[in-house]
Protein backbone atom coordinates (compact mmCIF):
# COMPACT_ATOMS: atom_id res chain seq x y z
CA UNK A 1 0.00 0.00 0.00
CA UNK A 2 1.76 3.25 -0.85
CA UNK A 3 1.89 6.05 1.61
CA UNK A 4 -1.05 8.47 0.05
CA UNK A 5 -3.32 5.22 -0.09
CA UNK A 6 -2.49 4.94 3.63
CA UNK A 7 -3.50 7.97 4.40
CA UNK A 8 -6.86 7.61 2.21
CA UNK A 9 -7.55 5.01 4.36
CA UNK A 10 -7.40 6.66 7.54
CA UNK A 11 -9.55 9.31 6.56
CA UNK A 12 -11.88 7.08 5.55
CA UNK A 13 -11.91 5.47 9.20
CA UNK A 14 -11.92 8.49 10.89
CA UNK A 15 -15.18 10.02 9.19
CA UNK A 16 -17.02 6.97 9.76
CA UNK A 17 -15.99 7.59 13.34
CA UNK A 18 -17.11 11.02 13.06
CA UNK A 19 -19.73 10.09 11.53
CA UNK A 20 -20.97 7.57 14.13
CA UNK A 21 -20.50 10.39 16.70
CA UNK A 22 -22.37 12.62 15.32
CA UNK A 23 -25.59 9.83 15.20
CA UNK A 24 -25.15 9.10 18.38
CA UNK A 25 -25.44 12.73 19.48
CA UNK A 26 -28.33 13.23 17.78
CA UNK A 27 -29.83 9.88 19.44
CA UNK A 28 -28.71 11.87 23.24
CA UNK A 29 -30.20 14.96 22.45
CA UNK A 30 -33.34 13.46 21.77
CA UNK A 31 -33.42 11.71 24.57
CA UNK A 32 -36.47 12.75 26.99
CA UNK A 33 -34.58 11.75 30.58
CA UNK A 34 -31.53 13.90 31.36
CA UNK A 35 -29.87 10.78 33.13
CA UNK A 36 -30.23 8.41 30.16
CA UNK A 37 -29.62 11.64 28.08
CA UNK A 38 -26.25 11.70 30.39
CA UNK A 39 -25.86 8.07 30.09
CA UNK A 40 -25.53 7.99 25.88
CA UNK A 41 -22.76 11.02 25.76
CA UNK A 42 -20.53 8.97 28.36
CA UNK A 43 -20.57 6.05 26.59
CA UNK A 44 -20.09 8.01 23.36
CA UNK A 45 -16.99 10.14 24.44
CA UNK A 46 -15.85 6.61 25.94
CA UNK A 47 -16.56 5.01 22.94
CA UNK A 48 -14.71 7.33 20.32
CA UNK A 49 -11.62 7.37 22.97
CA UNK A 50 -11.27 3.80 22.77
CA UNK A 51 -11.73 3.91 18.89
CA UNK A 52 -9.73 6.64 18.09
CA UNK A 53 -6.30 5.51 20.49
CA UNK A 54 -6.58 1.89 18.53
CA UNK A 55 -6.98 2.99 15.08
CA UNK A 56 -4.25 5.74 15.31
CA UNK A 57 -2.32 5.14 17.98
CA UNK A 58 0.32 3.63 16.17
CA UNK A 59 0.34 6.50 12.89
CA UNK A 60 3.45 8.59 11.85
CA UNK A 61 2.46 11.79 13.25
CA UNK A 62 2.55 12.70 9.62
CA UNK A 63 -0.24 10.59 8.32
CA UNK A 64 -1.84 12.09 11.46
CA UNK A 65 -1.58 16.01 10.46
CA UNK A 66 -2.33 14.66 6.48
CA UNK A 67 -5.58 13.45 7.78
CA UNK A 68 -6.59 16.36 10.29
CA UNK A 69 -5.92 18.80 7.25
CA UNK A 70 -8.35 17.37 4.91
CA UNK A 71 -11.21 17.20 7.92
CA UNK A 72 -13.39 20.60 8.78
CA UNK A 73 -12.55 22.59 11.61
CA UNK A 74 -14.61 21.47 13.98
CA UNK A 75 -13.88 17.85 13.28
CA UNK A 76 -10.38 18.15 13.42
CA UNK A 77 -10.25 19.21 16.78
CA UNK A 78 -12.71 17.08 17.63
CA UNK A 79 -10.33 13.97 16.59
CA UNK A 80 -7.32 16.17 18.04
CA UNK A 81 -8.42 16.52 21.31
CA UNK A 82 -9.25 12.35 21.44
CA UNK A 83 -5.36 12.00 20.96
CA UNK A 84 -2.78 11.11 23.71
CA UNK A 85 -0.95 14.08 24.70
CA UNK A 86 2.44 12.85 23.05
CA UNK A 87 0.68 11.77 19.82
CA UNK A 88 -1.28 14.91 19.69
CA UNK A 89 2.33 17.10 20.38
CA UNK A 90 3.84 15.58 17.13
CA UNK A 91 1.24 15.98 15.12
CA UNK A 92 1.04 19.58 16.07
CA UNK A 93 4.79 19.28 14.67
CA UNK A 94 3.76 18.31 11.30
CA UNK A 95 0.71 19.88 10.48
CA UNK A 96 0.74 23.13 8.21
CA UNK A 97 0.55 26.74 9.99
CA UNK A 98 -3.24 27.18 9.47
CA UNK A 99 -4.49 24.17 10.27
CA UNK A 100 -2.13 24.91 13.74
CA UNK A 101 -3.20 28.06 13.99
CA UNK A 102 -7.21 26.29 13.88
CA UNK A 103 -6.24 23.82 16.38
CA UNK A 104 -4.49 25.92 19.28
CA UNK A 105 -7.56 28.28 19.17
CA UNK A 106 -9.91 25.45 19.96
CA UNK A 107 -8.03 24.52 23.40
CA UNK A 108 -7.68 26.30 26.66
CA UNK A 109 -4.93 27.55 27.86
CA UNK A 110 -4.04 24.28 30.48
CA UNK A 111 -4.82 21.59 27.93
CA UNK A 112 -2.43 23.33 25.37
CA UNK A 113 0.59 24.06 27.92
CA UNK A 114 -0.20 19.62 28.38
CA UNK A 115 0.24 18.85 25.04
CA UNK A 116 3.30 21.32 24.65
CA UNK A 117 5.08 19.77 27.76
CA UNK A 118 5.47 16.40 25.80
CA UNK A 119 7.66 18.18 23.28
CA UNK A 120 11.70 18.64 23.51
CA UNK A 121 13.38 22.03 23.08
CA UNK A 122 13.86 22.29 19.33
CA UNK A 123 10.67 21.30 18.36
CA UNK A 124 8.99 24.04 20.81
CA UNK A 125 11.21 26.43 19.47
CA UNK A 126 9.80 25.29 15.88
CA UNK A 127 6.09 26.18 17.12
CA UNK A 128 6.80 29.29 18.56
CA UNK A 129 5.66 31.71 16.19
CA UNK A 130 2.12 29.61 15.94
CA UNK A 131 1.83 29.58 20.05
CA UNK A 132 0.43 32.40 22.58
CA UNK A 133 3.67 33.89 24.39
CA UNK A 134 1.92 33.22 27.70
CA UNK A 135 1.16 29.52 26.87
CA UNK A 136 4.83 29.18 25.60
CA UNK A 137 6.39 30.58 28.72
CA UNK A 138 4.57 28.28 30.83
CA UNK A 139 5.57 25.28 28.46
CA UNK A 140 8.87 26.29 28.93
CA UNK A 141 9.16 25.91 32.08
CA UNK A 142 8.92 22.00 31.76
CA UNK A 143 12.04 21.65 30.04
CA UNK A 144 15.13 21.13 31.85
CA UNK A 145 17.79 24.47 32.39
CA UNK A 146 19.76 23.91 29.95
CA UNK A 147 16.82 23.08 27.45
CA UNK A 148 15.34 25.98 28.22
CA UNK A 149 18.46 28.01 27.99
CA UNK A 150 18.57 26.81 24.70
CA UNK A 151 14.68 27.25 23.97
CA UNK A 152 15.05 31.20 24.51
CA UNK A 153 18.26 31.58 22.84
CA UNK A 154 17.09 30.07 19.57
CA UNK A 155 14.17 32.26 19.57
CA UNK A 156 16.55 35.19 19.79
CA UNK A 157 17.74 34.45 16.08
CA UNK A 158 16.28 35.98 12.95
CA UNK A 159 13.33 34.09 11.29
CA UNK A 160 14.26 31.88 8.24
CA UNK A 161 18.40 32.03 9.99
CA UNK A 162 20.18 28.86 10.28
CA UNK A 163 19.66 29.55 14.45
CA UNK A 164 16.04 29.13 13.65
CA UNK A 165 16.81 25.20 12.23
CA UNK A 166 19.16 24.08 13.94
CA UNK A 167 18.96 21.54 17.10
CA UNK A 168 21.41 21.27 20.09
CA UNK A 169 21.59 17.30 19.44
CA UNK A 170 24.97 16.62 18.67
CA UNK A 171 27.43 13.62 19.10
CA UNK A 172 30.80 14.72 18.66
CA UNK A 173 34.10 12.89 19.96
CA UNK A 174 37.59 14.74 20.93
CA UNK A 175 40.69 14.82 18.12
CA UNK A 176 42.61 13.05 21.12
CA UNK A 177 40.98 10.60 20.96
CA UNK A 178 40.91 6.69 19.55
CA UNK A 179 38.16 5.62 17.32
CA UNK A 180 37.38 2.73 19.63
CA UNK A 181 37.18 5.04 22.55
CA UNK A 182 34.25 7.12 20.49
CA UNK A 183 33.04 3.94 19.76
CA UNK A 184 32.44 3.01 23.71
CA UNK A 185 31.33 6.38 24.63
CA UNK A 186 28.85 6.15 21.50
CA UNK A 187 27.67 2.69 23.32
CA UNK A 188 27.30 4.38 26.75
CA UNK A 189 24.72 7.12 25.55
CA UNK A 190 22.46 4.21 24.91
CA UNK A 191 21.15 5.93 21.97
CA UNK A 192 22.07 8.80 19.27
CA UNK A 193 20.51 12.01 17.92
CA UNK A 194 18.34 11.45 15.05
CA UNK A 195 19.90 11.62 11.52
CA UNK A 196 23.30 10.80 12.71
CA UNK A 197 25.64 9.68 10.31
CA UNK A 198 29.06 11.16 11.34
CA UNK A 199 30.47 12.65 14.61
CA UNK A 200 31.67 16.23 14.54
CA UNK A 201 35.23 15.91 15.80
CA UNK A 202 36.10 18.69 18.49
CA UNK A 203 39.17 19.84 20.65
CA UNK A 204 39.56 21.02 23.76
CA UNK A 205 38.00 24.28 23.61
CA UNK A 206 35.16 22.77 21.41
CA UNK A 207 35.98 24.50 18.48
CA UNK A 208 35.33 22.64 15.17
CA UNK A 209 37.63 20.23 13.32
CA UNK A 210 36.35 18.37 11.02
CA UNK A 211 33.98 15.16 11.12
CA UNK A 212 34.85 11.10 11.34
CA UNK A 213 31.85 9.35 9.71
CA UNK A 214 29.50 6.26 11.66
CA UNK A 215 31.02 3.65 8.54
CA UNK A 216 34.76 4.93 9.93
CA UNK A 217 34.46 4.15 13.42
CA UNK A 218 33.21 0.85 12.77
CA UNK A 219 35.75 -0.31 9.52
CA UNK A 220 38.72 1.26 11.06
CA UNK A 221 41.44 0.17 13.99
CA UNK A 222 39.42 0.80 17.10
CA UNK A 223 43.45 1.99 18.07
CA UNK A 224 43.53 4.83 15.20
CA UNK A 225 43.44 8.50 16.53
CA UNK A 226 40.54 10.32 15.12
CA UNK A 227 43.21 13.04 14.26
CA UNK A 228 44.31 10.94 11.78
CA UNK A 229 41.43 9.73 10.34
CA UNK A 230 38.81 12.98 10.58
CA UNK A 231 37.38 14.70 7.20
CA UNK A 232 38.37 18.00 7.93
CA UNK A 233 36.65 20.04 5.11
CA UNK A 234 32.93 19.42 5.93
CA UNK A 235 30.10 22.43 5.47
CA UNK A 236 29.62 23.95 8.46
CA UNK A 237 26.85 27.22 9.05
CA UNK A 238 26.86 30.00 11.68
CA UNK A 239 23.26 30.37 13.21
CA UNK A 240 23.14 34.25 11.90
CA UNK A 241 23.49 32.72 7.98
CA UNK A 242 19.82 32.72 5.61
CA UNK A 243 18.19 29.29 6.26
CA UNK A 244 17.85 29.27 2.48
CA UNK A 245 22.11 28.93 2.58
CA UNK A 246 21.75 26.04 4.32
CA UNK A 247 18.88 24.17 2.09
CA UNK A 248 20.93 24.97 -0.90
CA UNK A 249 24.28 23.29 0.31
CA UNK A 250 22.00 20.25 1.48
CA UNK A 251 20.93 19.76 -1.98
CA UNK A 252 24.12 20.12 -3.68
CA UNK A 253 25.85 18.11 -1.53
CA UNK A 254 23.22 15.44 -0.44
CA UNK A 255 23.87 16.28 3.28
CA UNK A 256 22.03 14.63 6.25
CA UNK A 257 23.75 17.04 8.90
CA UNK A 258 25.91 19.90 8.93
CA UNK A 259 27.27 21.19 11.98
CA UNK A 260 26.48 25.01 13.19
CA UNK A 261 29.52 26.92 14.84
CA UNK A 262 29.70 30.30 16.14
CA UNK A 263 32.24 33.54 15.32
CA UNK A 264 34.93 32.08 17.01
CA UNK A 265 34.12 28.31 15.39
CA UNK A 266 33.06 26.43 18.41
CA UNK A 267 30.26 23.94 17.75
CA UNK A 268 26.67 25.25 18.94
CA UNK A 269 24.81 22.65 17.61
CA UNK A 270 23.32 21.22 14.25
CA UNK A 271 21.45 20.90 11.57
CA UNK A 272 19.39 18.17 9.79
CA UNK A 273 17.69 17.08 6.92
CA UNK A 274 14.24 16.85 8.09
CA UNK A 275 14.19 20.28 9.44
CA UNK A 276 16.45 21.53 6.25
CA UNK A 277 12.90 19.68 3.75
CA UNK A 278 10.37 21.17 5.70
CA UNK A 279 12.18 24.86 6.13
CA UNK A 280 12.00 24.16 1.98
CA UNK A 281 8.72 22.45 1.47
CA UNK A 282 6.97 26.04 3.47
CA UNK A 283 9.56 28.01 0.96
CA UNK A 284 8.26 26.61 -2.00
CA UNK A 285 4.22 26.47 -0.70
CA UNK A 286 4.64 30.26 0.18
CA UNK A 287 6.06 30.98 -3.24
CA UNK A 288 3.22 29.43 -4.91
CA UNK A 289 0.76 31.30 -2.76
CA UNK A 290 3.13 34.67 -3.07
CA UNK A 291 2.71 34.19 -6.98
CA UNK A 292 -1.19 34.10 -6.70
CA UNK A 293 -1.29 36.89 -4.52
CA UNK A 294 -2.51 35.47 -1.52
CA UNK A 295 -0.70 36.83 1.76
CA UNK A 296 0.04 33.18 3.26
CA UNK A 297 -0.95 29.57 3.78
CA UNK A 298 -5.14 29.44 3.41
CA UNK A 299 -6.44 26.92 5.69
CA UNK A 300 -9.19 25.31 3.09
CA UNK A 301 -11.22 25.22 5.54
CA UNK A 302 -10.96 28.59 6.97
CA UNK A 303 -14.05 30.56 7.94
CA UNK A 304 -15.40 32.47 4.92
CA UNK A 305 -14.51 35.84 6.58
CA UNK A 306 -10.74 34.34 6.93
CA UNK A 307 -10.71 33.30 3.34
CA UNK A 308 -11.34 36.74 2.29
CA UNK A 309 -9.01 38.90 4.28
CA UNK A 310 -6.66 37.02 2.98
CA UNK A 311 -7.36 37.50 -0.70
CA UNK A 312 -8.01 41.38 -0.36
CA UNK A 313 -4.46 43.02 -0.77
CA UNK A 314 -3.56 41.67 -4.11
CA UNK A 315 -7.36 41.82 -5.22
CA UNK A 316 -6.87 45.24 -4.49
CA UNK A 317 -3.94 45.77 -6.49
CA UNK A 318 -4.66 43.73 -9.34
CA UNK A 319 -8.07 46.16 -9.48
CA UNK A 320 -6.14 49.35 -9.51
CA UNK A 321 -4.31 47.80 -12.24
CA UNK A 322 -7.13 46.69 -14.36
CA UNK A 323 -8.62 50.08 -14.33
CA UNK A 324 -5.20 51.49 -15.80
CA UNK A 325 -5.39 49.74 -18.50
CA UNK A 326 -8.85 50.46 -19.10
CA UNK A 327 -7.85 53.80 -19.40
CA UNK A 328 -5.37 53.24 -21.89
CA UNK A 329 -7.91 51.25 -23.98
CA UNK A 330 -10.05 54.23 -23.25
CA UNK A 331 -7.74 56.65 -24.51
CA UNK A 332 -8.33 55.01 -28.09
CA UNK A 333 -11.87 54.46 -28.04
CA UNK A 334 -11.62 56.02 -31.51
CA UNK A 335 -9.20 54.05 -33.01
CA UNK A 336 -11.78 51.12 -31.94
CA UNK A 337 -14.71 52.51 -33.24
CA UNK A 338 -13.23 52.68 -36.67
CA UNK A 339 -11.34 49.47 -36.64
CA UNK A 340 -13.73 46.97 -34.49
CA UNK A 341 -11.34 44.19 -35.65
CA UNK A 342 -8.71 45.83 -33.16
CA UNK A 343 -11.50 44.36 -30.20
CA UNK A 344 -11.10 40.87 -30.80
CA UNK A 345 -7.44 40.85 -31.40
CA UNK A 346 -5.94 43.43 -28.73
CA UNK A 347 -6.61 40.24 -26.31
CA UNK A 348 -4.27 38.02 -27.97
CA UNK A 349 -1.03 40.49 -27.71
CA UNK A 350 -1.78 40.76 -23.91
CA UNK A 351 -2.45 37.10 -23.45
CA UNK A 352 1.28 36.00 -25.32
CA UNK A 353 3.04 38.73 -23.39
CA UNK A 354 1.69 37.29 -19.85
CA UNK A 355 2.38 33.86 -21.00
CA UNK A 356 5.96 34.95 -21.87
CA UNK A 357 6.56 37.25 -18.49
CA UNK A 358 5.38 34.27 -16.38
CA UNK A 359 7.80 31.64 -18.22
CA UNK A 360 10.83 34.25 -17.58
CA UNK A 361 9.79 35.39 -13.92
CA UNK A 362 9.68 31.21 -13.40
CA UNK A 363 13.24 30.81 -14.72
CA UNK A 364 14.08 33.87 -12.40
CA UNK A 365 12.86 32.87 -9.34
CA UNK A 366 14.05 29.74 -9.28
CA UNK A 367 17.62 31.23 -10.14
CA UNK A 368 17.26 33.14 -7.06
CA UNK A 369 16.33 30.53 -5.16
CA UNK A 370 19.45 28.42 -6.18
CA UNK A 371 21.82 31.23 -5.93
CA UNK A 372 22.29 31.15 -9.49
CA UNK A 373 22.03 34.99 -10.30
CA UNK A 374 24.65 37.25 -9.07
CA UNK A 375 24.92 40.97 -9.93
CA UNK A 376 28.06 39.91 -11.94
CA UNK A 377 26.37 38.43 -14.54
CA UNK A 378 22.92 40.43 -14.68
CA UNK A 379 22.93 41.90 -18.13
CA UNK A 380 24.20 38.35 -19.63
CA UNK A 381 20.99 37.32 -18.10
CA UNK A 382 19.36 40.22 -19.54
CA UNK A 383 20.78 39.86 -23.31
CA UNK A 384 20.07 36.19 -23.19
CA UNK A 385 16.35 36.97 -22.24
CA UNK A 386 15.81 39.66 -24.93
CA UNK A 387 16.96 37.62 -27.70
CA UNK A 388 15.04 34.92 -26.99
CA UNK A 389 11.92 37.12 -26.73
CA UNK A 390 12.98 38.78 -30.35
CA UNK A 391 13.61 35.68 -31.95
CA UNK A 392 9.79 34.51 -30.12
CA UNK A 393 8.51 37.81 -30.88
CA UNK A 394 9.40 37.48 -34.85
CA UNK A 395 8.26 33.68 -34.87
CA UNK A 396 4.83 33.96 -33.46
CA UNK A 397 4.61 37.64 -34.27
CA UNK A 398 4.56 36.20 -37.80
CA UNK A 399 1.53 33.37 -37.10
CA UNK A 400 -0.52 36.79 -35.36
CA UNK A 401 -0.10 38.13 -38.91
CA UNK A 402 -0.73 35.48 -40.92
CA UNK A 403 -3.87 34.81 -38.86
CA UNK A 404 -4.77 38.52 -38.65
CA UNK A 405 -4.37 38.91 -42.55
CA UNK A 406 -6.83 35.76 -43.19
CA UNK A 407 -9.49 36.96 -41.15
CA UNK A 408 -9.66 40.60 -42.02
CA UNK A 409 -7.66 41.18 -45.19
CA UNK A 410 -5.56 43.58 -44.55
CA UNK A 411 -2.11 43.42 -44.70
CA UNK A 412 -1.40 46.51 -43.37
CA UNK A 413 -3.51 45.16 -40.00
CA UNK A 414 -1.30 41.76 -39.96
CA UNK A 415 1.32 44.04 -39.40
CA UNK A 416 0.39 46.02 -36.45
CA UNK A 417 -0.38 42.88 -34.84
CA UNK A 418 3.32 41.23 -35.92
CA UNK A 419 4.99 44.23 -34.52
CA UNK A 420 2.74 44.50 -31.81
CA UNK A 421 3.15 41.04 -30.38
CA UNK A 422 7.31 41.14 -30.51
CA UNK A 423 7.41 44.32 -28.71
CA UNK A 424 5.37 43.30 -25.73
CA UNK A 425 6.69 40.17 -25.53
CA UNK A 426 10.04 42.34 -25.40
CA UNK A 427 8.18 43.62 -22.77
CA UNK A 428 7.30 40.97 -20.57
CA UNK A 429 10.86 39.61 -20.90
CA UNK A 430 12.55 42.68 -19.34
CA UNK A 431 9.46 42.61 -16.73
CA UNK A 432 9.66 39.27 -15.83
CA UNK A 433 13.51 39.86 -15.07
CA UNK A 434 13.15 43.52 -13.29
CA UNK A 435 10.36 42.49 -10.64
CA UNK A 436 11.94 39.94 -8.93
CA UNK A 437 15.21 41.30 -9.13
CA UNK A 438 13.74 44.45 -7.45
CA UNK A 439 12.33 42.59 -4.42
CA UNK A 440 15.07 40.41 -4.26
CA UNK A 441 17.05 44.43 -3.96
CA UNK A 442 14.39 45.44 -1.60
CA UNK A 443 14.77 42.07 0.60
CA UNK A 444 11.28 40.84 -0.22
CA UNK A 445 10.13 37.55 -1.49
CA UNK A 446 10.76 37.78 -5.38
CA UNK A 447 7.70 35.86 -6.03
CA UNK A 448 5.20 38.45 -3.63
CA UNK A 449 3.02 40.21 -6.31
CA UNK A 450 4.85 39.30 -9.48
CA UNK A 451 2.32 38.05 -11.36
CA UNK A 452 -0.38 40.88 -10.64
CA UNK A 453 2.84 43.09 -11.70
CA UNK A 454 3.53 41.42 -14.82
CA UNK A 455 -0.36 41.42 -16.07
CA UNK A 456 -0.38 45.18 -15.11
CA UNK A 457 2.17 45.44 -17.53
CA UNK A 458 1.66 42.96 -20.35
CA UNK A 459 -1.87 43.82 -20.72
CA UNK A 460 -1.51 47.37 -20.45
CA UNK A 461 1.72 47.38 -23.05
CA UNK A 462 -0.41 45.11 -25.42
CA UNK A 463 -3.10 47.08 -25.43
CA UNK A 464 -1.62 50.24 -25.89
CA UNK A 465 1.28 48.86 -28.55
CA UNK A 466 -2.03 47.72 -30.64
CA UNK A 467 -4.10 50.45 -30.20
CA UNK A 468 -1.08 53.04 -30.60
CA UNK A 469 0.57 51.11 -33.63
CA UNK A 470 -2.87 50.84 -35.17
CA UNK A 471 -3.62 54.63 -34.87
CA UNK A 472 0.28 55.81 -36.09
CA UNK A 473 -0.26 53.29 -39.40
CA UNK A 474 -3.68 52.19 -39.96
CA UNK A 475 -6.01 55.94 -39.37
Amino acid sequence: MSPDDHVQLGLQEVQELLERHRVLTTLASHEPSADRRELLEHIQRRQNLVDLQRRFGRRHPADLASILEALSVEDRRLVWRQLEPEQAARTLVEVGESVRASLVEGLSHQDLVAILTQLDSDDLAYLADSIPEDVLSDASHALEAADRRWFLDSRAWPEKSVGRLMTPEVASARETQALGQAVAELRARGELPDHTERLFVVDARNILKGSVGLDTLLVRDPQTQIADALTADIVSFQPDQPAADAAGAFERYDLISAPVVDDRGKLVGRVTVDRVLDFMRQESEQQALALAGLRGEEDLFASVWESAKNRWPWLCLNLITAFIASRVIGAFEHTIQQLVALAALMPIVASVGGNTGNQTIALVIRGLALGQIQESHAWHLVRKELTVSVLNGVTWGTVMAGVAGLLYHSLPLALVMMAAVCLNLIVAALTGIAVPLALKRARRDPAQGSSVVLTFVTDSMGFFLVLGLAQVLLM
